[in-house]
């Protein structure tokens, strides 16, 4: 199992500019590459009788360093690592996997890789530590938690004008044994960011404000001059912000997943397709919608499952995905699906065996009752729903 290790890089002025300088090398590095095996692949295979490939990329790129001497002031294999990573986007856009490499741009792909063996680290003080770097030194960061396993890459990356450090080491394998401690049914919603089994709801906490802050900077932007330093200046403001909102919500949703492995061995979800749901709507009630939107995606429904998915796998618990059909609409005591029985977004009654209950609390029982069905069903298949319905008219 590989894990990352995420912390805040303080490096100098004179190191940051440096820093600055290589990963807008490796950028153009990147995007030349692609430019290459995009619009002269015909004219080399031509030419040289063979296709452009990584390899041939790697010995052109030692040629080019040699005669431009301000991108041989960049470790070589950094570089190199930008040309594996275009690689494996073409070898995963043939598979079918992803879409066609685009270019990288300033502002959003301002990140440069080292190799683990190149990176050495030393402890300053609790809470500080030194990570040296090749052909600059040592560059302090904030050291919040141990480097467990054994380091395989160091990452520098450049968001909003902050520095961060990603570490990315091989743990070991996961656990033979399974974990043997209770299930948990969680339901994801927009009032209640997750509502668990047990009754316990978390929520996000209101960032309302700062979205009004943002939404009055962009207005701001809109008023700028294209080009200007006033415009710059006012998009780095932007980007802080966005930055500060997506750091709260990461952060409370990696400590709910946390707790929640560490009191659960298994853990059921919906099946959701957060595409489709979050699709931009068309006719009427698109502003309706797209608020709607706005709202799914501002839960960060994804993230955590993808938190949940490797805490869990490093702890030996399991993560089970259920049909999302009618969780919402279904008493989870009785297994009667009737839309009636939703009362309000909070409410449920069930008309049919009297069940009240929170509603959101409720369809979190019935992912749990569904995920059991889905473990004892032959080859861990479960279609759509059983139950009969009575759907109202």
């Amino acid at each position: 199992m590989h894990r990352g290790f995420k912390f805040k890089l303080c490096p100098t002025d004179a190191q940051a500019e440096t820093l600055g300088q290589w990963v807008g090398i490796v950028r153009l590095v990147y995007n030349l590459a692609l430019e290459q095996r995009r619009d002269f692949w015909r004219q080399y295979r031509a030419n040289e009788g063979r296709t452009i490939s990584v390899a041939s990329q790697c010995r052109e790129l030692t040629d080019l360093r040699a005669e431009v001497p301000w991108i041989a002031a960049a470790p070589r294999t950094m570089v190199d690592a930008a040309l594996n990573d275009l690689d494996k986007a073409y070898a995963a856009f043939f598979k079918g996997s992803a879409q066609y490499p685009t270019p990288r741009r300033l502002g959003n792909n301002d990140s440069a890789r080292f190799r683990g063996r190149e990176v050495e680290v030393r402890p300053l003080n609790a809470k500080w530590s030194a990570v040296r770097l090749p052909k600059i030194g040592w560059v302090k960061f904030r050291q919040t938690r141990q480097i467990a396993g054994d380091v395989r890459t160091a990452t520098i990356v450049r968001r909003a004008g902050c520095w961060s450090l990603v570490f990315a080491s091989d743990v070991g394998s996961a656990p033979e044994t399974i974990s043997t401690l209770p299930s948990v049914g969680i339901d994801r919603g927009v009032a209640n960011t997750l509502s668990l089994s047990t009754g316990e709801h978390v929520r996000l906490p209101d960032l309302s404000a700062a979205d009004r802050r943002r939404r009055k900077a962009q207005r701001v932007l809109a008023r700028r001059k294209r080009g200007s330093r006033r415009y710059a200046k006012q998009r780095q403001r932007i980007a802080r912000l966005r930055s500060r909102e997506a750091s709260i919500r990461s952060h409370c949703l990696h400590v709910a997943s946390t707790d929640i492995t560490r009191r659960f061995g298994a853990v059921a979800l919906e099946d959701l397709n957060i595409a489709n749901m979050t699709a931009r709507a068309r006719g009427a009630g698109v502003r309706q919608k797209a608020g709607l939107n706005r709202a799914i995606l501002a839960q960060g429904w994804g993230a955590f499952a993808t938190m949940l998915e490797y805490k869990l796998e490093a702890a030996g618990g399991r993560l089970v995905y259920v049909p999302a059909a009618f969780t919402s609409q279904t008493c989870s005591a009785g297994g009667v699906v009737d839309r009636r029985s939703r009362k309000s977004q909070a409410v449920f009654a069930c008309v049919h065996c009297g069940v009240e209950a929170h509603a959101d609390t409720n369809a979190a029982l019935e992912i749990r009752r569904r995920s059991t069905a889905l473990l004892l069903a032959e080859g861990g298949q479960l279609g759509r729903p059983v139950e009969a319905r009575t759907l109202a008219a």
